[in-house]
Order: C-alpha cells, then structure tokens, then sequence
C-alpha cells in the first residue's frame, strides 16, 4: 500500500484529500466486478430471455434489470457511505430485532412468497426482497457490535462463550425453516470466524466447529434431497440425464472453454443446456467463454478484493476501533467464502448449494446487499484515514486486542 493510501500515515484530524481518503484499489476493484457482472448477466441469459413467455420474449429482459440493480446498489452504496460508524454500532440491536422479525413474517403464508419450494422472499410489488440476504448484513453488524463489547467474556467459562451461539441458533433456525441451507452455512462460518478473531478459547472453538460441522452434516444427511444432491456430487456422471444434468453441464462448460476459451458469447451451454445459467452457475459460462485464463482472473478480482478489506480491518483494528475492525473482517469473510462455494459447486469441488457469485450473478437482493456491505467497508477506510477526525490518542489495548492484532 503507497503512502497515499495508507490511513496510518496520517496523524488524526490531519486535513487529507478526497483522493487520499478513498482507497481506490477497493473502488476500482468492486466496478471492474460489476462490470463483468453487467457483461457476464447479459451474454448468459439472452437466450433464455429471448425465448421465455415471462420475460416476454425480450432477449435483453435480465441484462436490462441487473442494469437496474447495479444502478440502484450504486445509489445505495452512496447514501450508506454518509452513515458514520458509529450510527451501526448504535443502532446494531434494532438490526437483530428487525431480521428476526422479517425471517419470521417470511415463513408467514401469504406473505412470505415461495419460490422452487423454498419461502425466502417477501413481496414489495415492486421488487422481491430476499430476507436471507438481508439477515447476513444485520447478523454481522449485531455480532460485530456484540463482541466489540463482550470479547472479555469469551475468557471466563461457557455463560459468555454460549450468549452468541443461543443468537447464531436463532438465525439458523429460521433460516432453515424457510428452508435456506446455504445462507445458514455462510452465517455460521462468518460468525464463527468473527468468534476466532476476537480470542475465543481454542476448546471452544474447536468444540463449536465439531458441533456445527456435525449439526450440518446431520441435516444434509436426514433431508432426502440432500442426501440425493451430495450422492449426485460423488459421481454426477452416473445419472448424467436426471440428479447429475446441472452439475454435468456445467463440468462440460468448463472443459469446452480450455485455455482461452470460446469468445464472449460463444457458449453453447447457456443455450438451454446448463439451468440457472445467469445466476447460481454463471462461473461455468465465464469458464466456458473466456476459458482457464479468464476463470483465473475473475478468481484473482475477488481475492484482490477480500485482501483489500482485510487491510482495512487491520488498520481500524491498529487505531483501537473494534467495531469496525470486526465488521470489515465479517464483510471479507462472508465474501471470501460465498465466492469459494460458487466456484467450488461450478467446478464440482464442493455438493451443488445455491449461492450467488457476488456482484457477478444475477440475483437483485444479493446485488444490493452486497453493495451495502462495501460501501460499509469504504465508509470504515474513509473514518480510520481522518476523514471525521480520529482520537488523538489510540485506546490501549488489553491482552485480547493485542492477540486479536498479532492474528490479523
């Protein structure tokens, strides 16, 4: 990181530019993602656009409404960049309370909207709102804000090591009567990895890996449709035509791309072969078209991406804002690991689940959510680089924010 860029090198309250106040790594970063986002969207859907009575013939009907949503979680990302911090530290309990209340009011018939068997969505009219999405920033906010405070007692006995598990139940429990088995591993993984960061016992932690680990190896197991889809992901070629059509197809995207791949707009998949072919799966396009190169790539964005964050998190982290530091991490976190289980069920590494490419795939709620949650770690880089002016004196740190510091 240059000099111009890095938060640390300023003194607190020191009058810094607009350039300097924006990391612009991160920015151009995220608008290279949206872009190919924008591009992937249109050259993946327009067949199926083009021949479906819903979108009315209109080959160009989900490009035109990503457009939309990219516009919309740009205008977004900008009013979220003007809330201070500490606003969502504040405000971070009335974030549980209003996620639990719309993960249950979804689950409510004739106002949650069911959607391939699964009530995830609430009808605005207007728009469809996917209350899952929704529930990952409010948990990382309410979580950050939690242990910010309470990290003290993770150290002394199970009361505090099991206050934020009873909470993590809660969300798992209601997203999995939806039911949403992918958001509630995300979920489960980002707070778990908060818990790690914040100094939780090394016992207890490796105890609640055990235990969620186990708890979501018992529901694929006794839930006969997942049991079907991690049989299908053993061997997907033995049923190539029935529970192994998605994830053949999509390994055979892969294997047409090779090196260079096709061209943009040269996929054969997309052409009716490979469902979900601009949203859950549109990394097996981007494979297919532009080949090993081009997969590497996008792979390469979002680890330049996660990187970036990261480096914020350990620089709030450094001026003894642990707030911030904590929700920046649970930001790079939630990322990191929705882009490895896309890619990962693309590719065949991982039971097909699913989950969004963010800011690539199509997908509104996911779009916007995702959006809000850089624009948070934009608004964090631009406070810890002196934009509002910082304490003149960083807080000392105890022995758990000096070891939450060595880990980062």
């Amino acid at each position: 990181m240059t000099a111009a860029l890095n938060p640390l090198s300023y003194s607190p309250g020191s009058n810094l530019t607009l350039g300097q106040r924006v990391d612009w790594t991160l920015l151009c970063v995220w608008l290279v993602l949206l872009s190919i986002g924008l591009v992937m969207v249109a050259s993946a859907s327009i067949s199926f656009s083009a021949a479906s009575v819903y979108t009315h013939n209109d080959g160009w009907y989900f490009a035109k409404r990503h457009c939309v949503y990219v516009v919309l979680g740009l205008i977004l990302a900008l009013v979220v960049v003007t809330v201070p911090i500490s606003i969502w530290e504040k405000y971070a309990s009335h974030f549980l309370l209003g996620t639990l209340f719309l993960l249950l009011i979804v689950l409510i018939p004739g106002i949650g909207h069911r959607v391939n068997g699964s009530r995830r969505w609430l009808n605005l009219g207007f728009t469809m709102v996917q209350t899952s999405e929704v529930a990952k920033v409010c948990a990382i906010i309410f979580f950050a804000s939690f242990f910010s405070r309470r990290y003290h007692e993770l150290d002394f006995g199970w009361q505090g090591f099991l206050k934020p598990l009873l909470l993590l139940g809660v969300f798992v429990f209601l997203l999995l009567l939806e039911p949403d088995f992918g958001s509630s591993v995300v979920l489960i993984v980002t707070v778990i990895s908060m818990m790690f960061i914040v100094g939780v016992r090394i016992f207890h932690f490796l105890l609640l890996l055990s235990i969620a680990g186990s708890g979501l190896a018992a529901i694929a197991i006794f839930s006969p449709y997942r049991l079907e889809r991690l049989k299908t992901f053993l061997d997907p070629w033995a049923d190539p035509l029935n529970g192994g059509y998605q994830l053949t197809q999509s390994l055979i995207g892969f294997g047409r791309g090779e090196w260079m791949g096709l061209g943009l707009g040269n996929s054969l998949q997309k052409l009716f072969f490979l469902p979900e072919a601009h949203t859950d799966f549109i990394f097996a396009i981007i494979a297919e078209e532009f080949g090993l190169v081009g997969a590497v790539i996008v792979v390469g964005l979002f680890a330049a991406l996660v990187v970036r964050i990261i480096m914020v998190a350990k620089n709030n982290l450094a001026r003894g804002k642990a707030f911030a530091a904590l929700a920046t991490f649970g930001v790079a976190i939630l990322f990191s690991f929705q882009v490895f289980v896309n890619v990962g069920v693309a590719s065949g590494l991982l039971p097909t689940k699913g989950l969004t490419l963010p800011f690539i795939s199509y997908g509104g709620s996911s779009l916007l959510i995702c959006c809000v949650l850089l624009a948070f770690v934009m608004r964090a880089q631009w406070e810890v680089a002196g934009l509002n002016g910082a304490e003149a004196v960083p807080p000392q740190k105890s022995e758990n924010q000096k070891r939450k510091a060595v880990i980062l």
